[in-house]
């Protein structure tokens, strides 16, 4: 049979389309050898090439989008193209693929991923940072958070015996970045070198660690994800607190309600835990100090006092993320309150009373004295203007603290400023009259007496008895 050429079928000389046709199941599709001209692109391919070949040494969050490029070709070189023809071309610059994702899963008790975020509260009328310590578990999708004014390893330490705490238990394993508080090198593959204090945390509580790839944060998407749900959910509108711990009261209950919310999850997830070790943790990590001859320690710029004994010894000090505890060997010797600022310097008056016995003429500028309640300058100011040996009085003042509670002393010295009976010997009677006769407890009114009202009385209608009016 001829063909349409005439042509025998069987004959070498199909035409190269039917050949391809019959070689394959598929159709023939037509594949361009050269990319198609653009007109409206092409003069400007060289300038876009050159800024892909400049973000090679630029950071790798600050590196040009197909978004900025085109931006830039609009605003710097006037560009009359769309902005998806851009797109094509650098996409087929970079030779992007998208990367396939997996679907995974986790057993009851087994896993567990922890990530910071940041949200911007008020605490004490201050607008302020605060840095979120997230763990969510993955089955149950139960999530923990709280709030710290940093991301040190302090708080991560701390974060993880809070989380701990509240779940009642521990997973198996923990997925994290690659932050340095926790891996201090990145090996091959997912080797880490950790932190020596974060691979302490994980043999005390016996959880695994793994780590995402650098830069693939994506990896623990659950915990990503539950950072803005944080944010949203439990600080929308930005929050107004006192401190950090009515802020931390607040997310502990946003946290409880999110549990309740996962009711059955919950108790499937919980029953799988491991059990919390017998003891907590430390979140705190270890310093070594000297004392000088102020009696302070110098830590992350700021000066705290230690008991006037110490001086020039060597003493550990532990910084946990809201305090600073000061030991010789196993005795806590100082805590403060840990400062967050720049030069600042944290006294406490016991820590000095065995020296100012000896010196008592330094109680005349003694500069914890601005520290202590207001009480204790105006008394200063009186006795050490009244003759020139006030200080003594002030001094003695000062060392009944060697004695007595401090806010006793305080409470005596408002009643003597306001009576005028300065002498340390009447201060020191005030203060034992106070704790012979302690104030008496607030007597509960029942409320069913609460509404009564009680008329007062008319003197008037005794004075008939005055008058000897008798009936």
């Amino acid at each position: 049979m001829a063909g349409p050429s005439g042509r025998s079928a069987g004959s070498s000389g199909w035409p190269q389309t039917v050949r391809k046709a019959l070689a394959s199941a598929e159709p023939p599709r037509y594949r361009l050898k050269a990319p198609r001209p653009s007109p409206v692109l092409d003069p400007y391919r060289d300038v876009i090439l050159t800024w892909l070949e400049q973000d090679a040494t630029a950071p790798r969050k600050q590196r040009h989008t197909a978004r900025r490029i085109y931006q830039r070709l609009v605003e710097e070189y006037g560009f009359q193209g769309g902005e998806s023809t851009v797109r094509r071309f650098v996409s087929q610059v970079r030779g992007r693929q998208p990367e396939p994702f997996l679907p995974l899963t986790a057993a009851w008790g087994q896993s567990a991923q922890v990530d910071w975020g940041e949200a911007v509260v008020v605490l004490g009328g201050r607008r302020t940072v605060a840095h979120l310590f997230v763990l969510r578990l993955r089955a149950s999708g139960v999530i923990f958070t709280w709030a710290s004014p940093t991301e040190r390893l302090e708080a991560l330490l701390e974060g993880h015996c809070r989380a701990f705490a509240w779940l009642g238990g521990v997973p198996r394993e923990c997925i994290f970045d690659n932050a340095k508080t926790a891996v201090t090198k990145i090996l091959a593959g997912p080797a880490r070198e950790e932190h020596t204090l974060f691979a302490s945390l994980r043999a005390h509580y016996l959880f695994d660690s793994a780590f995402c790839r650098p830069g693939e944060a994506h990896e623990k998407g659950a915990v990503e994800n539950g950072v803005g749900y944080v944010r949203r959910n439990a600080l929308v509108p930005v929050p107004d607190f006192p401190d950090w711990e009515a802020l931390n009261a607040h997310l502990l209950a946003w946290c409880e309600r999110e549990r309740q919310r996962r009711g059955e999850a919950w108790e499937q997830e919980r029953a799988a835990l491991r059990p919390l070790p017998d003891r907590p943790f430390r979140a705190a990590r270890p310093h070594v100090v000297t004392v000088n001859k102020l009696s302070l320690v110098t830590f992350d710029r700021n000066r705290y006092s230690v008991p006037c004994e110490g001086v020039g010894r060597t003493l550990t000090l532990w910084a946990y993320t809201d305090r600073i505890e000061v030991t010789d060997g196993e005795r806590v010797v100082a805590t403060h309150r840990r400062a967050y600022g720049r030069g600042e310097t944290s006294l406490e008056l016991a820590h000095y009373l065995p020296a100012l016995a000896r010196k008592p003429r330094a109680a005349t500028h003694l500069a914890v004295v601005p520290k202590l309640p207001p009480v204790y300058a105006q008394v200063q100011r009186v006795l050490c203007s009244r003759r020139p040996d006030g200080y003594r009085e002030f001094a003695q003042i000062l060392l009944l603290h060697r004695e007595f509670p401090a806010e006793v002393i305080t409470e005596a010295l408002e009643q003597a400023s306001s009576q005028g009976l300065l002498e340390p010997q009447a201060v020191r009677q005030l203060i034992l009259n106070r704790l012979a006769r302690p104030a008496p407890e607030p007597v509960p009114v029942p409320d069913r007496f609460a509404a009564l009202r009680v008329r007062a009385s008319d003197p008037a209608c005794y004075d008939a008895l005055l008058g000897g009016n008798r009936r």
